[in-house]
């Protein structure tokens, strides 16, 4: 099967060289990739460019999330459509392959792959990468959970269903949501392993779970997230961090990045929910004012027989 890769980006120079290089030694070699940019004033684009992409622009006033993958999606000629975030890298040369091979079942409609972190990754987002992409594959998932920072579906099924254009952030559930309602199948593969890279100031981060608060809320009118909640929510996430980083006597060097990012997302949660303006285009400019510009990163990934050794010239 032939398919369609789809990268959104906005000024993501620092990891593009690493992305691509990723995608060169992948042994499924039956793929296009689709760089869909955003107004990028930095070197993305020519990266994409050396790099046999397909560029297609949105102007960033017209970004959203959802807007930003149909336009990948309607340039797309592959039968399946993966997803990636500019700031992610396959840890595998059989990263594809292990995306696309669960497509082989006829009943399979998205499939979504492992993410883990890197040196730059905070303490507590290891964790939350822990929780959400354990080492174990489910090959029938029960909830409508996918992450498109690293995620594939089929064309025909995107003809059907596009995303949302309108949603402030998890426009992937949404997506999965509406497939799974119709009887589709969710695989989690976790030998379709990649990093993901965040390095979000406190501000960035809250800004991203309000986003996605928000547009839980729509997604799910029957959640809710008191100040109450809030609160409890914060200390017991703090309470386990810190019990995990004084088992790995990591305590003094990680409390306060742990409490700065809990509260980040707790609140910045509490606010999503809680917000009462409509999901319109001034909520959208004040959501996504992101500049993408991150210091150089290199990589902790080991070498093996199938791993990518990055640190190779």
């Amino acid at each position: 099967m032939k398919v369609s890769i789809i990268i959104r980006a906005l000024n993501e120079e620092k990891h593009l060289g690493k992305l691509f290089r990723g995608l060169a030694e992948q042994t499924y070699r039956n793929f296009e990739v689709i760089f869909v940019d955003s107004g990028s004033n930095d070197n993305s684009v020519a990266i994409a460019q050396e790099n046999n992409a397909k560029i297609i622009n949105i102007p960033k006033e017209k970004f959203s999330f959802g807007r930003s993958l149909n336009f990948g999606c309607k340039a797309a000629s592959g039968e399946i459509l993966v997803f990636m975030s500019a700031h992610v890298y396959p840890v595998s040369r059989k990263w594809l392959s292990n995306m696309v091979s669960p497509f082989d079942d006829k009943a399979v409609s998205i499939v979504y792959g492992r993410q883990i972190g890197n040196e730059f990754t905070k303490f507590s987002e290891h964790q939350i990468f822990n929780k959400w992409f354990p080492e174990k594959s489910n090959y029938d998932q029960e909830d409508y959970f996918t992450n498109n920072a690293n995620c594939a579906t089929r064309k025909s099924i995107w003809l059907r269903n596009p995303y949302d254009e309108k949603l402030t952030g998890l426009e992937d559930l949404y997506f999965s949501k509406n497939v799974k309602s119709e009887g589709g199948r969710i695989v989690y593969s976790a030998d379709a392993e990649i990093v993901h890279i965040h390095e979000e100031t406190f501000m960035q981060t809250k800004n991203r779970y309000m986003r996605e608060a928000i547009a839980m809320k729509y997604i799910e009118p029957s959640y809710s997230f008191s100040f109450s909640s809030f609160i409890r929510n914060f200390l017991l996430s703090v309470k386990e961090d810190v019990s995990l980083a004084l088992t790995q006597k990591k305590f003094t060097k990680y409390f306060l990045s742990i409490v700065a990012f809990r509260f980040a997302q707790k609140y910045g949660t509490y606010q999503g929910f809680n917000k009462t303006e409509e999901i319109n285009d001034s909520l959208y400019n004040k959501f996504y004012s992101y500049d993408g510009k991150n210091p150089a990163l290199k990589s902790s990934v080991k070498t093996s027989k199938d791993l990518i050794d990055y640190e190779k010239e």
